[in-house]
């Protein structure tokens, strides 16, 4: 949380979804979840929706799974027309209001920004993002300012085989990965 004179505290947020097409002809949208599984994002119903340099609450009053994926209706929006100008919303939520993880597991907000050191003790890069490829989460390392070099990295996050350390206090994500690995 974070404080500036004559101001509210404001919150750290994170997106756990977006908002696609609509659907059918009473204001329902289709909901992207990022979240994993992606019906865990059934479990919230109010949001910080984002779009361009608008920023306001939604509520999403009721949902709906389908095989094609989850749809939506927005408290106060009935129509096609008033649907579509929401497309491509972010939604996110406050991070305290995300649930308590085990000892040994992560959400990826928390794993962005913090400086990968390999094995040999070289700064590799911070983590930018991270990619879903379905066999397992993928670190994307953009070089920074004391890195050994300019590279970009792609680097599977795969506890013990490539992550030894994830050490949120400190800042750092320490991995097996040599420096001229697919070089």
């Amino acid at each position: 949380m974070t404080n500036s004179p004559g101001s509210k505290a404001v919150e750290k947020s994170t997106v756990l979804a977006k908002i696609g097409k609509t659907h059918g002809i009473k204001g329902w949208v289709r909901v992207i979840s990022f979240t994993s599984p992606a019906e865990n994002i059934l479990e919230y119903s109010s949001f910080i929706g984002s779009q361009g340099n608008e920023t306001r609450q939604i509520e999403i009053d009721q949902y709906k799974s389908q095989t094609a994926g989850i749809l939506g209706h927005v408290k106060g929006v009935d129509t096609p027309e008033q649907a579509k100008e929401l497309a491509g919303m972010t939604l996110s939520v406050n991070v305290a209001d995300l649930p308590e993880l085990e000892s040994d597991e992560v959400y990826w907000h928390q794993l962005e920004g913090l400086a990968v050191i390999n094995q040999h003790e070289q700064l590799l890069g911070v983590v930018s993002s991270l990619l879903e490829t379905g066999a397992n989460d993928v670190l994307v390392v953009k070089p920074c300012a004391e890195s050994i070099d300019e590279r970009e990295r792609l680097i599977p996050f795969r506890r013990e085989a490539t992550v030894s350390e994830v050490d949120i206090g400190a800042g750092t994500l320490r991995v097996i990965w040599d420096a001229d690995y697919l070089e």
